[in-house]
């Protein structure tokens, strides 16, 4: 039996929340996100909490419960709040700088590598190696700091590579004579 699943999610007066035929919907002041709730689920909105409840005493054993519970509080946090994700440049010569809406990066390659931006991210370059992504949906964030991530991962000898900012390279010591 999930104990996240039975915690209730506070809201805001600002967020407006609707569920009814499996899709339960939330707005706040940074966007709109909508999502399908599994049948064996319910979401009960009162007045300033929100609760996830299975329709049948057998859906109480179902992961699915806890997992749809932290989704619709992923929502209600990123329609509120929103989410930050911060990337550093590890590399002599690594660049990052945006320019509309392409993230132009400089990572020792011969070429310049040019990332599109998704509509619901914004990403910023306070300096030349660090990369600053907020978006109000939590998947997206992820799939794009993953995506730019993986054009030059860090390796273990030196560091060089793009890692988060609070990622720990576990480093290698190099050849002996």
């Amino acid at each position: 039996m999930s104990r996240i699943a039975k915690n209730s999610i506070k809201i805001d007066n600002e967020i407006n929340c609707n569920f009814n035929n499996g899709i339960f919907f939330a707005k706040g002041k940074l966007g709109e996100m909508q999502i399908n709730i599994d049948p064996s689920f319910s979401v009960e909105i009162l007045d300033n909490s929100i609760t996830v409840i299975p329709k049948d005493d057998k859906s109480k054993t179902n992961p699915k419960w806890g997992t749809t519970r932290a989704l619709v509080a992923n929502m209600i946090k990123g329609v509120s709040e929103g989410f930050v994700k911060t990337l550093e440049l590890n590399g002599t010569g690594y660049r990052a700088s945006v320019s509309g809406t392409k993230l132009k990066l400089q990572l020792g390659f011969s070429h310049d590598i040019d990332f599109d931006i998704p509509k619901e991210v914004k990403i910023e370059c306070p300096k030349q190696n660090i990369i600053k992504l907020s978006s109000f949906d939590k998947e997206k964030l992820g799939a794009a700091a993953a995506k730019i991530r993986s054009f030059r991962k860090p390796e273990p000898f030196k560091g060089k590579g793009i890692k988060y900012d609070n990622e720990y390279i576990v480093r290698k010591e190099g050849k002996k004579k």
